[in-house]
């Protein structure tokens, strides 16, 4: 068995009851420890007779198996995790006293689970859906949980409405379906009748909401927290996780044929990267905004459907995470895990988002009902590494055995022990905020600018961008039977952009309206003025954000891309060599894909192991497409429709194709490729054709060529 870090945490607990016996010497045994002498056949009256209930072997064996699946989450519920550690890059004194941001030295010990949102646990990884991405870091001060997502800003404003989106976006409760898709009349209606929710909307549509992968992905706090130092003072924070790799996607076809093809697209992934060694990284970023500007923008900091454009507030990096090892055991670990927007540690407090104060409730009180009770802390994924010490008790699924006859503070019997942890100790204090008013329920009115951010964003994205985003509305809304919430849903749209409204209605058959009739607003009180509650213009200071467009990522490596190497037997040796090394000296990971397993052999005579077959094998799973040449490799290849396909559907998806000699044959066998060929001009859309292996290394650090989707058009 490999062995693993010193900071994995569940080699850090020593009672976690791991049995280091030699496994050859292990006996089989009841969950007392009673060894069994036979686990196949149950006790039975006779040969032929019933089976007896003092069977106790069978009761405690069926019991654990009809009970060993816990209510899956209600959102999140398909996950994927990973062990690693998290080092600050320099002390971050000034801002917060939390210690695991302190001393540049430390490796702090995390757990890190990606999920989609709305699927069950077997739907697909590929949905058009937010992407969870949670971190516990199992500090010395205790367990700190940052709980956020892919995209920074939210659906809704305040956490009563929660159960609602939920409720809206879920399969219909009348037939159950869809399974992990918005693209039903119960999301849009919901939405159409919710302005704040038209940012989001942006973000969800935009290929954001289907990446590349987990590795490929951001992360965000969500909501603006506070760091509080050790004099007291606050600043404001908003949390960023920058990947390394950078931010890639793949497009809406080719995410529709993967759910065909490898559900498990991103949870394999990310498993095989790991386990390859090439550990995905991400830089923990951090927007700081001081106490006394908290009015200074024209955006409210605590609305959780605003950002805060990075023009105005840089994200200064101050830290890298690193998963370095899988979990053991999948239920255990990633199911068992239990995060909570409230676990914060001495130097990082709340704010009064409405949206974070009603997750404070929720995350305690859903782990309850997932977890069995109140001790779901207890389980060793979630255990504390700092010492646990407090008057707690009993309970369903307690471990800790305490000693004792004091459970209570205060006390003189136990000496006063546990003692309050004083300013000295470090123990966490609340930052202490003036609050003043009326106990109501309603919205500040600097909650009602539902539009400016939305517009903020979609005019951030490239052509390419935008055309997918458009795409995505049309067939989301497409979807949607009723033909009332496709009106109103343009005439949100039309808030945000004519052409993007007009060019969705056009899709839809149907027309912009002149001026919006705003739905009923749901935020409105009964004995409210519907006048004091309409949506408000705002025109958005910041006209376009480079942050904000995938256009803008890092395209400098092309570590751990998957690279398809198409090859027939008689193929030409050399060349594919060439190709492989540079790939694979750049970080690529490569298959060889052949018309059947084994080995293929070249034209010399040299032999080459097959790793995937175009039977087994898609070009929707690969990054980049390089096609050896050898004629009679070729000719073997042009008689197997699945080869042409594979390059016409790698062409279709903006992909970085390559081939050298007589492999152009492959090439001119799909139409749209044909077509660029005779007219030249593939080069500049990421077609190589004998150009040397760093030019295709160069292409494939472009991830995509979207501009050929504009080119096609020009050609037909």
């Amino acid at each position: 068995m490999k062995q693993k870090d010193s900071f994995a945490v569940n080699k850090k607990t020593e009672d976690l009851s791991i049995n280091t016996e030699n496994p050859k010497d292990q006996l089989l045994t009841s969950n007392q420890g009673v060894p069994i002498n036979d686990d196949q056949n149950s006790l039975i009256a006779g040969e032929r007779g019933a089976t007896l209930m003092e069977d106790f072997l069978f009761r405690e064996k069926m019991t654990h198996f009809d009970h060993e699946r816990i209510p899956e989450r209600v959102v999140h519920a398909r996950g994927s995790a990973a062990h690693g550690y998290f080092q600050v890059y320099e002390s971050m004194e000034k801002y917060t006293k939390a210690h695991f941001l302190q001393d540049p030295s430390v490796k702090t010990p995390v757990f890190v689970r990606f999920s989609t949102v709305a699927g069950s646990r077997g739907s697909t990884d590929l949905a058009r859906d937010v992407r969870g991405f949670a971190t516990k870091f199992y500090t010395e001060q205790g367990v700190y949980d940052l709980v956020g997502n892919n995209i920074p800003v939210f659906f809704i404003q305040d956490a009563i409405k929660f159960p609602d989106l939920v409720h809206a976006v879920k399969p219909e409760p009348h037939n159950e379906i869809p399974q992990a898709a918005s693209a039903h009349d119960t999301f849009w209606d919901f939405i159409s009748l919710m302005p704040e929710s038209t940012h989001m909307i942006m973000w969800l549509m935009s290929d954001r909401a289907i990446p590349r992968s987990y590795r490929m992905m951001e992360g965000f706090g969500v909501h603006t927290f506070r760091f509080v130092n050790a004099e007291g003072q606050s600043h404001f924070v908003k949390f960023h996780w920058k990947p390394l790799l950078g931010v890639h996607s793949v497009c809406w076809d080719e995410a529709q044929k993967i759910s065909g093809k490898d559900p498990d697209f991103h949870r394999r992934d990310l498993w095989e990267a790991i386990e390859s060694g090439a550990f995905p990284e991400w830089e923990l970023g951090v927007q700081i905004v001081p106490e006394e500007d908290e009015f200074k923008y024209e955006f409210d900091l605590l609305d959780a459907t605003k950002i805060i454009p990075e023009e105005l507030v840089p994200v200064k990096r101050i830290g890298k995470l690193v998963l370095t090892h899988n979990p053991d055991n999948f239920f255990a670990e990633t199911e068992q895990v239990a995060y909570h927007a409230g676990n914060v540690v001495p130097g990082i407090d709340f704010t009064n988002d409405p949206l974070l104060q009603g997750r404070l409730f929720s995350y305690t009180d859903t782990q309850l009902i997932r977890l069995g009770g109140p001790n779901f802390h207890e389980i060793p994924i979630n255990r504390s590494i700092a010492p646990v010490h407090n008057n707690q008790r009993d309970g369903f699924m307690r471990q800790t055995i305490n000693q004792g006859r004091v459970s209570y503070n205060p006390n003189s019997l136990g000496g006063g022990c546990p003692f309050q942890a004083g300013a000295m100790q470090g123990g966490f204090k609340s930052y202490t905020e003036r609050i003043d008013g009326k106990k109501i329920r309603g919205r500040s009115k600097s909650f009602f600018d539902h539009f400016s951010q939305a517009k903020l964003f979609y005019e951030s994205q490239s052509e390419a961008e935008k055309q997918h985003l458009t795409n995505a509305l049309r067939f989301e809304l497409g979807k949607v039977e009723t033909i009332e919430i496709r009106q109103r849903m343009v005439g949100l749209l039309s808030q945000v952009n004519k052409t993007l409204a007009k060019n969705v209605a056009d899709g839809l058959g149907l027309t912009v309206p002149e001026a919006l009739e705003y739905p009923i607003n749901h935020s409105i009180p009964a004995d409210g003025n519907p006048e004091d509650y309409q949506p408000v213009n705002v025109e958005p200071s910041i006209k376009k954000s480079d942050a904000l467009s995938m256009a803008n990522t890092s395209k400098n490596t092309i570590k751990t891309r998957q690279i398809a190497l198409l090859a027939a037997d008689g193929f030409e040796e050399q060349s594919l060599q060439n190709f492989k090394k540079a790939l694979e000296t750049e970080g690529a990971m490569i298959s060889v894909v052949a018309p059947k397993f084994g080995t293929i052999k070249g034209a010399k005579g040299i032999e080459t192991k097959v790793d995937q077959t175009l039977l087994t094998a898609s070009s929707v799973l690969f990054d980049a497409v390089f096609v050896c040449g050898g004629s009679v490799g070729v000719e073997t290849l042009l008689e197997e429709p699945s080869a042409v396909e594979f390059v016409d559907e790698a062409f279709k998806h903006c992909k970085p194709i390559a081939t050298v000699g007589e492999g152009i044959e492959l090439l001119k066998a799909s139409n749209q490729l044909r077509k660029h060929l005779e007219k030249g001009t593939v080069s500049s859309i990421g077609v190589l054709v004998d150009q040397s292996p760093e030019e295709f290394v160069n292409a494939i650090a472009q991830h995509r060529f979207w501009e050929r989707e504009k080119k096609d058009k020009n050609l037909n």
